[in-house]
């Protein structure tokens, strides 16, 4: 059939079709498979966007309870200076609205070195510091072994 004959046999089926008739059924399908397109793509993009947002507050809360974290370290190491013999069970050190549990165990890996712990949550993502710091019995000198 070639389109002279489909427009003759519309003519006939109804008085008052035309060949532009069929065309426009053609034409709001196609619309509807754009307008599809064009939501599904905008879905993705939000997708995409909300995703990104959430990685980079997540890095940053990630790095905040660090800081926290090497606070309470920081202050454990000042404690330490002041008091040779200082043997904690735990802690808690507080930052802004934040907070570190500091642990400080004497002779904990070996004779004259002391471990250091400190953890800090915030928004369920844990940091944890910890420092070995070597301890001179008589001169009470402290010296940093490792820091992770």
């Amino acid at each position: 059939m070639t389109l002279l004959t489909k427009t003759a046999f519309f003519k006939k089926a109804c008085g008052r079709c035309s060949a532009w008739s069929t065309t426009g059924q053609a034409v709001l399908s196609l619309v509807f498979l754009i307008g599809g397109i064009i939501v599904l793509a905008g879905i993705t993009l939000a997708f995409l966007a909300n995703s990104f947002l959430n990685s980079t507050y997540g890095f940053a809360i990630s790095e905040r309870a660090k800081a926290v974290a090497a606070s309470g370290a920081y202050d454990a190491l000042m404690r330490l200076a002041r008091n040779k013999d200082l043997s904690e069970s735990g802690y808690s050190l507080f930052v802004g609205s934040d907070s570190a549990n500091v642990s400080i165990s004497q002779d904990s890996p070996a004779t004259g070195l002391v471990a250091i712990t400190s953890v800090s949550t915030i928004s369920n993502r844990e940091r944890r510091v910890r420092a070995v710091v070597s301890r001179d019995a008589t001169s009470s000198l402290i010296a940093t072994v490792s820091w992770d």
